[in-house]
């Protein structure tokens, strides 16, 4: 029985590759079936590094659906370079490492379906607040690129209210506008990585539940920078190298954070007892390479839900049960929970 049900499930979800005929020279083209009895297909086109003397638009195959036009120097991005037949059917698009300077407002409009974006690694210093108009994107790449300010209005145009991701990692953003709070409400995943903030961007009220801060010139992080990021899972603040204070409050009202980057912040060297106030749900909190070599006591009361602290140069330490003594009134031993390091002479 388990054998047929494994038979069963392996006919399911396999997968097999052809190759498709009359595809363009110099790409590689694949269609791709799944299911039982080959039931759902898609084609994959890989025209990556055909130089500049290719002429766009590319033809493809009418059902492609994941095209990579990256590293073909395209230059600044117009309205004919994606229309023709198989563009419009596509769900993903690599535009990486082309030198775009400029995306006309209409370029991207016949992409209908599409759903994950890679503008990454070009000279883009801006973007109109069109050029994402009723597309149903849930990812963006633009990281890699010369922002120096970012209008979030580029979001508001959503399909169907699918959540946007958007990685703005390696960028030279100065200011995230403030005009995007309680306007982009279904971005989940926002990578503000390697820019040029000097605070926390405000976010209040966002449905975050990923955000990077990671590689920015932040100096301080101020009590209640992240309020109301009730949805917040995920937060790394690392590799901040001018980072050397995080006051008290500062992660208030992150209820549903778990895991809490803070590691290669080698300025940051103390940390009070209320910098983590409120943080009920925190598993993992990660302080590696950074100037925090001891924490507070009382912390497993302020963390209840803490797994695992990772401290300076790899000092692992995690939540144990201490044997207690037998209770006579009640009948039972009582265990007292208790961080254990390996290494010995940590102040926790």
């Amino acid at each position: 029985m388990a054998l047929l049900l494994w038979l069963g499930l392996s006919l399911l979800v396999a997968v097999r590759s052809s190759a498709v005929k009359n595809c363009h020279p110099g790409c590689h083209c694949e269609v791709e079936s799944f299911g039982l009895f080959d039931s759902f297909s898609l084609t994959r086109v890989d025209c990556r590094g055909l130089g500049p003397s290719a002429s766009m638009p590319i033809p493809i195959p009418l059902d492609t659906a994941h095209l990579d036009l990256s590293s073909n120097a395209m230059g600044p991005l117009s309205d004919t370079m994606l229309a023709g037949p198989g563009y419009t059917t596509l769900i993903s698009l690599d535009l990486s490492n082309n030198h775009i300077t400029k995306v006309s407002p209409n370029a991207l409009s016949k992409l209908r379906y599409l759903e994950t974006l890679d503008l990454s690694h070009n000279h883009l210093e801006h973007l109109s607040s069109s050029c994402f108009s009723g597309l149903p994107l849930a990812e963006v790449d633009l990281s890699h690129n010369s922002f120096q300010e970012f209008d979030m209005d580029l979001f508001t145009a959503k399909v169907n209210g699918e959540p946007v991701s958007v990685d703005l990692s390696h960028n030279k953003i100065v200011s995230v506008l403030a005009s995007l709070h309680g306007r982009v409400l279904h971005i989940q995943s926002l990578n503000l990585s390697a820019n040029q903030l000097s605070s926390a961007p405000s976010l209040a009220g966002l449905p975050l539940r990923y955000l990077n801060l990671d590689g920015n010139p932040i100096t301080q992080i101020k009590a209640g920078a992240f309020a109301q990021l009730k949805d917040l899972v995920y937060l790394s603040i690392s590799g901040l190298h001018e980072l050397q204070q995080i006051e008290p409050y500062s992660f208030k009202g992150l209820q549903s954070l778990q895991v809490l980057d803070l590691s290669n912040n080698p300025k940051l060297k103390n940390l009070s007892l209320k910098v983590f106030s409120g943080l009920d749900s925190l598993q993992e909190l990660n302080l590696s390479a950074s100037g925090v070599t001891s924490l507070p006591t009382n912390m497993l009361t302020h963390l209840p839900s803490i797994r695992s602290i990772t401290l300076a140069q790899n000092i692992q330490c995690w939540r144990t049960q201490k044997q207690g003594q037998f209770h006579r009134q009640m009948g039972q031993v009582h265990h007292n929970e208790v961080l254990t390091c390996n290494v010995e002479g940590i102040l926790l």
